[in-house]
């Protein structure tokens, strides 16, 4: 059960931390938030009718389980991220530590963000340092497993390939943005398996008021992607929707993705042709 839900949807994205003189551009981070990294769909309370009018952002309750009751925090100003410097964020987001030196645990993406460029994650910054700020107390979230030292060595900077309709930014975009292949990879007592052997196979379980829904195999196998035309992939991706009509389920950010520009979500569909095939996990 270890980090069985690291790999929900959404979370912030941040400066990183040997970016600290990276000029953010708000209008991108505007994109990314509200758009292929869906920080909304873990940050932003939920009502009976979707996100609640007036509340994006600040925080709500996002798994409560065996291992752990984790809420995700108020970002926007008046959280308690409101106080820290960008640098005290981006050790955050790349390390998983706060300013006081606790660690951040699941369901944070963690190892995923590690891979955000420097200018992403300047402009993610820049973009929520805009935000009204929402009053809203959120729990501290409780963990009955055992967290890890850290999640890996320090993270200076990390340069993103350029952007474009390539396999290069596809992968970029679904995994350091969009954090797609962590959940759509099965889970291992460590977390995600996103080694050769297993990236992209399928098989992650989230339980919640829809029931439970299953990952699906993103590699291009007959247990995966083969059998689907990119329109129809692109359309399962964005809207939800089977090609036979039937609507998908939570908590893939079918909205969120929805906002991506054709560019990157052709860049996503040309990454995930080039995943090798592998039998459903």
């Amino acid at each position: 059960m270890y980090f069985r839900l690291m790999a929900c949807a959404g979370a912030l994205g941040l400066l990183a931390a040997g970016s600290a003189g990276a000029a953010g551009d708000v209008a991108r981070g505007e994109y990314l938030v509200r758009g292929p990294a869906g920080c909304g769909n873990c940050h932003t309370p939920l009502g009976p009718d979707g996100p609640v009018a007036g509340m994006e952002l600040a925080g709500r309750l996002v798994d409560d389980n065996e291992a752990f009751t984790a809420y995700a925090p108020n970002i926007t100003p008046a959280g308690h991220i409101g106080t820290w410097s960008d640098e005290e964020l981006a050790r955050a987001i790349r390390e998983g530590i706060r300013p006081d030196g606790s660690l951040i645990g699941p369901p944070m993406p963690l190892p995923m963000y590690r891979g955000l460029g420097d200018e992403d994650l300047a402009s993610i910054v820049a973009f929520l340092r805009t935000l009204a700020p929402v009053e809203n107390e959120v729990p501290a979230s409780e963990y009955r497993i055992p967290l890890p030292p850290a999640y890996g060595p320090p993270v200076d900077s990390v340069t993103a390939p350029p952007a474009g309709v390539s396999v290069e930014y596809g992968e970029y975009l679904a995994k350091a943005v969009s954090h797609c292949m962590e959940c759509h990879s099965p889970m291992g007592p460590q977390g995600p398996m996103t080694d050769p052997e297993h990236l992209g196979q399928g098989g992650f379980e989230f339980h919640g008021p829809w029931g439970t829904s299953v990952a699906a195999n993103l590699t291009n196998g007959e247990d995966g992607l083969a059998g689907y035309s990119d329109d129809e992939l692109k359309a399962m991706i964005v809207k939800g929707v089977r090609p036979d009509g039937s609507a998908m389920l939570p908590p893939m950010p079918y909205g969120y993705l929805a906002g991506m520009t054709s560019d990157d979500l052709d860049a996503i569909v040309l990454y995930l042709r080039s995943l090798p095939p592998l039998p459903d996990a």
